[in-house]
């Protein structure tokens, strides 16, 4: 799996029940749901939205990675908005154990410098079925966590990724910002997402099985007669067709995304970990696993190597082409780099870090042995 940012981490999100009809869906302009939280793990309470005031509202869990990065850059904002009035809430959803809320906020300390509220879930029911992560995320059709409303005058003005939060905020506390007017644009992306988590809904089950042939069948049949979904599951269709065995059409469809995405480092690192995961069943085609790494020193160059999961799939895409000791000076980079972004010892990414080093550190050793 990708740490922290995974493509295939995501499929829930197009697979969640649809949480509003087409027309009902909870939207911008629309006013914003009470806040129903259960209580208080840091700051000052927020009761209600005050008139002529604005609000953030950040939905997160601690077993979320992204959410994990995108906290920091919300403190960042808060700070930023302060003298301004904006008030900035964090409330946890779907949480598999509430009672790992408190240590996880007492450990990001200053890095989470705002209020944290927990979501409202009556006794015994599932964590999805809390009453913010009801009347909020899913009646907005908002699947997929970090997620971010701003609330202003008691309407929601805008939602979305917090770290895309910067720009919208920074017009909607100058006024320079209609809410309506964007209304009818994020109901047209509800629809791409609708017919996205149709396609998800057949590919979902051979891809995982690593069946490819049922998979690229599945795609053809789901995308037929829309080029613009084809393209949007571009990505699915290059990874089946090098992983089932067909190097030469995947590859005319890899240089494409390479240069679609060649400023996109997340992007980047998504789309081609999966034609050289370490789980596959089948080792990669080598002029596959070359773009892959051409893809991953590419996204390391953006992120100016200090992104930790791009780290860890640079290296396995260098162990992947036979440069097994750049691979492991590589993922000792990437596992420095988890040691400082993650204090918490216990976290599962340690243990992968170490286990594909030890790998790497033998490839290597071998390597050097048989010269």
């Amino acid at each position: 799996m990708r740490p922290f940012l995974t493509v295939f981490a995501t499929i829930a999100v197009f697979l969640s029940p649809v949480g509003a009809r087409a027309g009902e869906i909870l939207n911008l302009g629309d006013p914003a749901p009470p806040l129903a939280v259960s209580g208080w793990v840091k700051g000052e309470k927020v009761e209600r939205f005050e008139p002529g005031q604005t609000y953030v509202v950040e939905f997160w869990a601690t077993w979320c990675g992204p959410c994990r990065a995108s906290i920091p850059h919300l403190t960042e904002l808060a700070h930023r908005f302060k003298d301004k009035g904006v008030r900035f809430v964090g409330v946890d959803i779907w949480e598999r154990d509430t009672k790992l809320v408190k240590p996880f906020v007492e450990e990001m300390g200053a890095k989470m410098d705002y209020s944290v509220a927990l979501d409202t879930v009556p006794e015994k029911a599932d964590p999805n079925e809390g009453i913010m992560a009801k009347t909020w995320m899913k009646a907005a059709e908002e699947n997929g966590i970090p997620t971010a409303f701003v609330i202003r005058d008691g309407k929601i003005a805008w939602i979305g990724h917090p770290m895309n939060l910067d720009e919208p905020l920074a017009k909607i506390t100058a006024g320079d910002w209609d809410p309506a007017a964007r209304a009818k644009e994020r109901l047209t992306e509800k629809t791409r997402e609708r017919k996205a988590s149709v396609v998800w809904e057949k590919i979902l089950k051979p891809y995982r099985a690593q069946d490819y042939k049922a998979t690229l069948a599945a795609l053809e049949e789901a995308t037929s007669g829309d080029a613009e979904l084809a393209e949007e599951f571009a990505w699915v269709k290059f990874a089946a067709l090098c992983n089932g065995g067909d190097a030469d059409a995947g590859l005319a469809i890899g240089e494409k995304l390479l240069r679609s995405n060649h400023d996109k480092p997340h992007a980047l690192n998504n789309y081609f970990w999966n034609v050289i995961d370490l789980k596959l069943k089948k080792e990669p085609d080598p002029r596959v696993a070359e773009l892959a790494l051409r893809a991953a020193r590419r996204a390391d160059e953006l992120t100016k190597g200090k992104d930790l999961a791009i780290l860890d799939t640079l290296a396995v895409a260098l162990y992947r082409t036979g440069h097994a000791a750049e691979a492991v000076t590589t993922e000792e980079k990437a596992l420095k780099q988890l040691e400082a972004d993650t204090p918490d010892r216990s976290h599962p990414y340690f243990k992968l870090f170490n286990e594909r080093l030890e790998l790497f550190r033998k490839a290597a050793a071998e390597k050097a042995g048989g010269r």
